[in-house]
């Protein structure tokens, strides 16, 4: 019986660690009641339940205020909230070529209606920013910086620290989709001004979790307005964090279930999550640097990306044959002919051998021209905490075999 190994982490983690259930069934079965709603000891013990779920995520990135943090559904909806309740007319954007569609699609919707200008700084061809591109592009009215700390399609991870002493003064919303959990962050000594985050990948939670750090003396208009449990005589939003940005009964049983995925990540501590995933790294691309036909994409050292990491099969000879031709390198070679698409060889890793990828373009097009693997995308392979050496051997025996042709 063939071994189910499940490499989509970057889309969503899985399994998740048996707590969090645990805290969602509870929620569900002893507490079910509304946060800050109501006095009754139920509604007081769900209360608890939140609040502590905010106590562990400023743990987490080490925010002094746990008030100001907010919870959403998830990253798209947290960066949302910046980019619409934030930016204002005539205001000017900057952010980079490794962008996820949650960041430029409402960037271009506010360039497109007139809102906003926007530049693109240009990553290199491995997805690696080059922080001193930045000031040249700084105007009187730029008013934002967003990036993406890690991309999603190659995992290359940005350089927080560099970028913030570029911009200056200018607020940085940083995207931590695929970094919170399993790299550190820290708000303070990254001089992070909004942090986007989403619970359903390295934080371990269910999936329509998410939230947005604000740092003190920043405003914003709400993105929502309604009822919150606070100040109900007032017919106006409260002022407030978080009420200020949390209209409506929140997803609270995700929110129970999010805090326990915070506090197992805490316990194994992060450096030690990250330590893991390099290693898993390593080993993936050792596994693959001399496999004739495959393309690696990003920076191929585990030490400046997360575990995600992106091929495509190409290949200058018929199938079947062999050359030793080292199939590692940051771009697609044009001379090179891709006759297995990733659509292709995703497919065969799930029917012929358990594995789970993703394939396509990953939701991040402006990406994948960067990287030259517009517009069929990659092979996506994300590994997790739960994911071994043993799982890394298998998937590469795979790979290899699939660029050799020998999967039928």
């Amino acid at each position: 019986m063939k071994r189910l190994i499940y490499l989509d982490n970057a889309a969503t983690s899985f399994p998740k660690p048996p707590e969090v259930m645990e805290a969602m069934l509870h929620f569900m079965k002893d507490v079910g009641a509304n946060p800050g709603r109501s006095g009754h000891y139920r509604a007081v013990e769900a209360d608890r339940i939140v609040r502590g779920a905010r106590e562990s995520v400023a743990r987490l990135f080490n925010i002094p205020k746990p008030d100001q943090i907010v919870f959403t559904m998830n990253v798209t909806e947290a960066l949302n909230v910046v980019i619409n309740g934030f930016l204002k007319q005539g205001d000017h954007v900057i952010t980079t070529s490794m962008e996820h569609n949650s960041v430029l699609r409402p960037l271009r919707h506010l360039e497109k209606i007139g809102t906003i200008t926007l530049s693109i700084v240009q990553c290199d061809n491995r997805g690696r920013l080059d922080p001193r591109e930045i000031p040249p592009l700084i105007g009187k009215n730029t008013a934002l910086m967003v990036l993406n700390q890690a991309s999603n399609v190659c995992g290359t991870i940005q350089d927080v620290r560099a970028v913030k002493r570029a911009i200056g003064e200018i607020p940085l919303l940083l995207d931590v989709a695929q970094t919170a959990g399993c790299f550190p962050i820290d708000v303070e000594a990254d001089g992070i001004d909004f942090l986007a985050f989403t619970g359903h990948k390295a934080m371990l939670g269910p999936q329509g979790t998410g939230g947005l750090y604000i740092r003190e003396g920043l405003s914003l208009e709400p993105l929502t307005r309604g009822g919150t449990g606070s100040v109900s005589e007032e017919e106006f939003q409260p002022g407030f964090m978080p009420d200020m940005l949390e209209s409506g009964t929140r997803n609270n049983v995700g929110i129970a279930g999010l805090g326990a995925g915070v506090d197992f990540v805490l316990r194994q501590g992060v450096s030690q999550i990250m330590e893991h995933d390099r290693t898993l790294t390593a080993a993936l691309l050792s596994a693959l640097h001399d496999v004739a036909g495959v393309t690696v994409y990003g920076p191929l050292n585990a030490r400046e990306q997360t575990s995600t990491i992106s091929i495509t099969f190409d290949s200058l000879l018929p199938p079947g044959a062999r050359y030793d031709y080292g199939g590692c390198g940051a771009v697609n070679l044009g001379l090179m002919e891709e006759d297995i698409y990733p659509a292709e060889a995703g497919s065969i890793l799930n029917t012929e051998y358990d594995i789970l990828v993703r394939t396509g373009l990953h939701c991040a097009p402006i990406a994948h021209k960067t990287l030259k693997t517009f517009p069929e995308g990659t092979v996506r392979i994300s590994m997790g905490y739960f994911n071994t050496l043993e799982e890394v051997e298998i998937v590469a025996a795979a790979i290899r075999r699939i660029a050799s042709r020998e999967y039928s």
